[in-house]
């Protein structure tokens, strides 16, 4: 029975040689699965990094964009303004057009009967200029050839005594 004890203690130690030898294969490829993992990681990490300065640039870009953009609107603010101010003269305008031109019928309407005569006498007097006119036309037409006729024989007669 002295024999089994050492016998027992080489199994034993065999036993812890095989577990030794199975959990260094476990680590080594644990081992190879974390430097997988690690270079991975640090794949994933540059390309966070790259990811993040992009996004950075991303939001500078949209903060000057809407820097921009308010800009705009603000002057087109203005320009809404300007125009709504435009529209309210115009509209103003239109109102005293029609309350001037409300008017005027209104007194045109009232004083019908007046401006009628008004019409009729003036058409009475531009008739008697017209005949007027006329009448000196003819008078001066008249005194032209009365002069002409005169001035003709004493040119004649001129002529006349010249040649005898």
């Amino acid at each position: 029975m002295e024999w089994i004890l050492p016998i027992a203690g080489i199994i034993a130690a065999i036993a812890f040689l095989i577990l030794v030898i199975g959990i260094v294969v476990v680590l080594i490829s644990v081992k190879k699965n974390l430097d997988h993992v690690a270079k991975t990681l640090d794949g994933v990490e540059g390309q966070i990094q790259g990811i993040t300065r992009e996004s950075t640039d991303l939001l500078h870009k949209a903060n000057r964009l809407t820097e921009d953009i308010q800009g705009k609107s603000d002057r087109l603010n203005s320009v809404v303004d300007a125009v709504k101010g435009i529209g309210d003269s115009v509209q103003t305008l239109n109102g005293s057009v029609d309350r001037v031109t409300n008017s005027i019928t209104h007194n045109i309407s009232q004083n019908e009967d007046k401006i009628s005569q008004v019409v009729q006498w003036s058409n009475v007097a531009m008739e008697i200029a017209d005949k007027w006119q006329n009448r000196r036309g003819r008078r001066e037409s008249a005194n032209y050839k009365t002069s002409s006729v005169a001035g003709d024989t004493n040119h004649s007669y001129t002529t006349r005594v010249d040649n005898k």
